[in-house]
């Protein structure tokens, strides 16, 4: 149920000012340099079956598999969850912080430069509802259907990204453990950021199977409040090299 990889430390560039044009917030999406240090991540999202090994209950809205990801999940719940795990296993688990979840998804040191986790296909790694783009020449947009069919699906069902991992892209939003604010326009090499010191929103990443191909890139953000929960969203732990 709790399988993890080791994510060697290094730097890289965080953020995407692509992103950062399309949707006008330079801030929220500007490159940056940032260094890490090493660590543990799980594989896969936090399935329904560990949640209820650990808390006894299960908020998901479909329960059609034990391996499917929890959610109906807040951010205080999975720290309930996690104080919970951390007295059964004796461990330091921990939801990662926004530059470590980047960093895992864009496949630390082994990272091949891809948009998406492990690869420039999302249909090859992640689950998603709906692809959009222009046609060239016509002027008009055209909708291509995702792969989702409209629900969440079992982990570890599509291609793992150069680490290993699986589903940092698309199936469920993933929470992080930082507060959601603009990126620090501070141009030396940040080491082990930890976001903003307060706020009213926490940090989301990787986009969902309810969502556009857009949401699910790995420099993609979102937020949301910390006591919200709903059928898309869930997360996975961090374990810190002791």
């Amino acid at each position: 149920m709790l399988e993890f990889v080791k994510v060697e430390g290094g730097t890289f560039t965080m953020g995407d000012n692509i992103l950062g044009e399309r949707y006008a917030y330079e801030d929220n999406y500007r490159e940056h340099e940032v260094e890490l240090s090493d660590f543990y991540i799980q594989k896969t999202e936090v399935t329904q079956e560990l949640w209820e090994y650990v808390m006894g209950d299960n908020p998901s809205n479909n329960k059609s598999s034990k391996d499917l990801p929890v959610t109906n999940v807040s951010w205080e719940d999975c720290q309930k969850f996690i104080d919970s795990l951390n007295i059964k296993t004796g461990k330091k688990y921990r939801l990662p912080t926004e530059a470590e979840w980047e960093y895992a998804a864009r496949g630390g040191k082994k990272r091949k430069g891809y948009k998406y986790a492990g690869s420039d296909k999302l249909d090859e790694v992640g689950w998603y509802l709906l692809y959009e783009y222009k046609d060239d020449g016509s002027g008009e947009d055209k909708r291509i259907e995702g792969n989702s069919k409209e629900t969440v699906h079992p982990v570890a069902q599509k291609k793992p990204n150069e680490l290993g991992i699986y589903d940092m892209s698309g199936n469920v939003w993933e929470w992080c453990q930082d507060w959601y604010g603009p990126y620090n326009n501070n141009t030396e090499k940040i080491k082990n950021p930890q976001g903003p010191n307060s706020g009213g929103l926490r940090v989301m990443r990787g986009g969902s199977w309810i969502n556009d191909a857009e949401d699910c890139l790995v420099a993609n953000r979102f937020s949301w409040g910390p006591v919200n929960r709903c059928n898309f969203l869930g997360f996975r732990l961090l374990s810190p090299v002791e």
